[in-house]
């Protein structure tokens, strides 16, 4: 079973949210909040770790 947190970011008032799914080993899927019965993007945890890595570093 996939447990989904907000992004802490999430303004609260219904504005552009991601979640990610916790609860399968090695990976990561993520899904947009507004829409949590369409479609999700899925990465291997190594993946998701460099992505967040290279956000932070304004590699973007």
């Amino acid at each position: 079973m996939i447990t989904w947190s907000k992004s802490s970011y999430s303004n609260g008032e219904g504005g552009d949210c991601v979640e990610i799914g916790e609860g399968i080993p090695d990976l990561v899927p993520v899904r947009d909040s507004k829409d949590p019965d369409g479609p999700q993007l899925v990465f291997s945890t190594a993946g998701w770790t460099a992505f967040l890595a290279a956000v932070k570093n304004d590699e973007f």
